[in-house]
């Protein structure tokens, strides 16, 4: 929830921390919540989704909230440092960003429907930050698993920034991005679930207001 650096700045490869090969603390076993297992391998009938959209701890709970999700892990992703530490993440020189990691069922909710509820919940026009929280780690972000997920992300991010534009918001700053370059390390055991061990904790989640509709969006002309 701080940010080291007055103005936000993504460090460039040889700016960014170097890291470490072994990660400094273990991850909790399993979801407070849901019960499920936090790390992989999943079953075999689940799909992976990644969105980063301000402070991981309010963000997880809107997807863990949702029918459908087998299990949510917060962490960090989109940056240069390996394993990173939370501490490292928000000093602005890893060039990461906040992210939760959603394993789903696609019988049951679709990748659409999750990036609705991205969109939805969060202002994805604010580049680094969201709301009073300030830095690169706050950036808006989608990290896709497939050609078909990016092909439905970014038809959701034309969809969503007409909507936007019609209501006075300017342009959307949400990268989407392949992960398969772009490895997601796991936050500390007390970021897991964070709103759920402390019910009362900080939340900076926030939408915009303006609903976003699901479906492919049509190029202009078409």
């Amino acid at each position: 929830m701080f940010s080291y650096r007055r103005t936000p700045e993504l460090p460039t490869r040889e700016e960014a921390l170097t890291g470490r090969a072994e990660p400094l603390f273990a991850v909790p076993d399993r979801h407070t919540v849901l019960g499920n297992p936090l790390s992989g391998p999943y079953p075999a009938h689940l799909e992976v989704a990644d969105f980063g959209l301000g402070c991981f701890w309010g963000a997880e709970r809107k997807f863990w909230q949702t029918p459908g999700v087998w299990t949510t892990l917060a962490g960090y992703q989109g940056g240069f440092t390996e394993n990173p530490t939370y501490e490292e993440v928000c000093s602005g020189l890893t060039g990461h960003t906040e992210v939760v990691r959603v394993v789903f069922d696609p019988s049951q909710v679709s990748y659409a429907a999750l990036l609705k509820l991205f969109w939805e919940s969060h202002d994805p026009t604010q580049g680094f930050r969201q709301g009073n929280d300030v830095g690169t780690q706050y950036r808006s972000a989608v990290y896709t698993h497939s050609p078909d997920q990016q092909a439905t992300a970014e038809a959701s991010r034309t969809a969503y920034q007409q909507v936007l534009a019609s209501s006075g918001y300017g342009p959307i700053t949400t990268a989407v991005l392949p992960a398969a370059e772009r490895p997601f390390w796991p936050a500390e055991a007390h970021h897991q679930q964070y709103l759920d061990k402390n019910p009362g904790g900080y939340c900076g989640i926030g939408g915009t207001g303006v609903s976003c509709p699901i479906g492919v969006a049509k190029a202009p002309g078409a």
